[in-house]
């Protein structure tokens, strides 16, 4: 048996160097495989052939050892080494590697469900997140208001382009300091026009019922001012100093001096709620129209000539307005932008003025009107603001306001809350106003995204706006040599790798996710050499031990011959 077992001997070194040639090829080949992890070739010994098995010590001599001849190697185990590979940071924002434990989690076409530290993504057509050989990159995906959903693995999406997003503003902050010292404001503009008749007998308008046809001016009572199909038309009208926005009325053969007066009193923006000061709003006074405005000066009314006319070139224009009381009382006014549910942008304007002083305290009035309120009314509001006699904020009341936005497709009515606890009743400078901040945003489209270091996908939108639009997911396991290496590479879950443990980066033992990175293979060329020299150098010595067995045994054939 001895030359024989040799020959057998020598054959298992072979395989085994086999073996060990082949795992080293198998690493220096994918040495440039994106997070390839090297394997390792380990042996252990065949049978062994007993000679003497060895004996016991005695009393009067000393044992003997085992006598063995060992009959060759076979391979105990293939070992995957998921020794961390180099970072090598790329211009790809779809790069992305692990620093740390985990595997990136991806869904084939057949929706299983495979692992990888390869994290050369890149975006499909469909705007999914794909490996390189287009499978879905998993991750926890966001709900409607951008808040991620865990537990629930989904296909990442990031679709450049065709996303958008807008905010409702719900909450506004005003900010300044008010002239507690100013003069309370009682009056509001008086304008009136010329005295108007409704007769060739000159009889004075006095009713607001009255038909637009019918009007007539005083000087010339056989010419009536309007006929149906004219239009009026408000060009430069001015308020507080800012010039209202053009508007034009068209009369109708119903259209009566109420409908005209109610157009321009909400145009004009006049707050007409009972208890405030001045007696503000619109009617007939002695045959003239009168517009009587809210007071203070930043509502002060002025239609100067020629801002209000009308298309009826043939008769006296009846629109020339003189002011019989102008507006007093310290105010101050601001406006700014909010947004409705679909991102447009709608201007509100705030106008305060000083209604009230007592001792320990002042009372501010507040006006908000809405220049793009569906309604035609643009007045949407009015409250208080009182103040100690420190000028600290005390409370304020009706700070709830509501933007008609019917028709629009936007949610309407849109609520908006008002925050006045930031302002200052001490100053005894002009009164200053500004809105501080509001939450509303307009339409933006999705133009640009970048992962963070917990794996959370964050889009920027063209309206400056940063967004969530995923997270994602990383799987950990028990035993990682456990796993089975697929093509693609890719692992599948094995007997003893444990089930998978998903979560976020930095969970759960997680490692972190560097973008615009990829992990590179953990091969060391040094170290494979090395071991194909020692490898290629036992595949030599064990085919010297077949070639000498075969001589021995070619000797003792030839020494029955001789």
């Amino acid at each position: 048996m001895g030359l024989t077992s040799a020959l057998f001997t020598g054959l298992s070194g072979l395989n085994s160097a086999q073996f060990r040639i082949n795992t080293i090829g198998d690493n220096i080949a994918n040495v440039n495989t994106t997070g390839f992890k090297g394997a390792r070739s380990l042996f252990q010994t065949q049978f062994s052939q007993t000679l003497n098995a060895g004996t016991r010590p005695g009393p009067l001599e000393g044992g003997t050892n085992p006598s063995q001849i060992g009959l060759g190697s076979v391979l105990g185990s293939v070992q995957r080494v998921f020794a961390p590979g180099s970072i090598e940071t790329t211009t790809y924002p779809t790069d992305l590697a692990i620093e740390g434990e985990g595997f990136f989690v991806l869904r084939t076409a057949l929706n299983e469900q495979v692992f990888s530290r390869d994290g050369a993504f890149s975006l499909s057509a469909q705007n999914k997140l794909v490996s390189q050989d287009g499978f879905f990159v998993q991750g926890y995906g966001v709900n409607s208001n951008f808040q991620v959903v865990p537990g629930v693995l989904v296909d990442l999406e990031i679709p450049l382009g065709t996303l958008t997003t807008a905010q409702a503003t719900s909450n506004v902050s005003i900010d300044g300091s008010l002239n507690s010292n100013g003069t309370i404001g009682t009056n509001g503009t008086i304008l009136e026009t010329q005295p108007l008749v409704i007769d060739g007998a000159g009889t004075l308008l006095t009713s607001t019922a009255t038909l637009l046809t019918d009007l007539r001016d005083q000087t010339t009572p056989a010419q009536t001012l309007f006929n149906a199909g004219d239009t009026i038309t408000i060009n430069g009208v001015k308020k507080g100093g800012r010039e209202i926005a053009h508007e034009t009325f068209t009369v109708t053969a119903t259209s009566t001096v109420d409908d005209f007066l109610t157009w321009l009193d909400d145009l004009i923006g006049i707050d007409t709620s009972a208890g405030l000061p001045g007696a503000a709003g619109t009617g007939i006074n002695n045959g003239s129209l009168q517009i009587r405005g809210n007071a203070g000066t930043a509502n002060a009314i002025t239609i100067d000539p020629g801002t209000l006319v009308s298309s009826n070139t043939a008769a006296v224009n009846p629109f020339a307005f003189t002011q019989t009381q102008a507006a007093d009382g310290e105010s101050v006014h601001t406006s700014f932008l909010v947004y409705d549910s679909l991102g447009t942008p709608m201007k509100v304007s705030v106008t305060m003025v000083l209604e009230s002083r007592a001792v320990g305290s002042h009372t501010w009035r507040f006006y908000v009107n809405a220049d793009d309120d569906t309604d035609q009314d643009t007045v949407i509001g009015n409250g208080t603001i009182t103040f100690d006699s420190d000028g600290r904020f005390l409370s304020a009341t009706n700070t709830g306001i509501s933007v008609d936005r019917a028709q629009t497709g936007a949610a309407s009515p849109l609520p908006i809350a008002l925050d006045f606890t930031q302002l200052s009743g001490l100053t005894v400078r002009d009164s200053t106003l500004i809105m501080s901040f509001q939450d509303g945003f307009a339409t933006g489209t999705l133009i640009d995204f970048a992962f963070g270091s917990d794996g959370l996908l964050i889009g920027t939108f063209s309206n400056g706006q940063t967004k969530p639009l995923g997270q994602i997911a990383l799987a950990t396991f028990a035993n990682n040599a456990g796993l089975i290496q697929r093509s693609n590479n890719v692992f599948f879950t094995g007997s003893n790798s444990g089930e998978p443990q998903i979560s976020a980066p930095l969970q759960l033992g997680a490692g972190r996710v560097l973008a615009g990175a990829l992990e590179l293979s953990n091969v060391d060329l040094s170290r494979e050499f090395v071991g194909l020299i020692t490898a290629s150098t036992a595949f030599s010595a064990a085919s010297r031990v077949i070639s000498t067995s075969d001589q021995l045994l070619q000797e003792l054939l030839l020494l029955g011959r001789r």
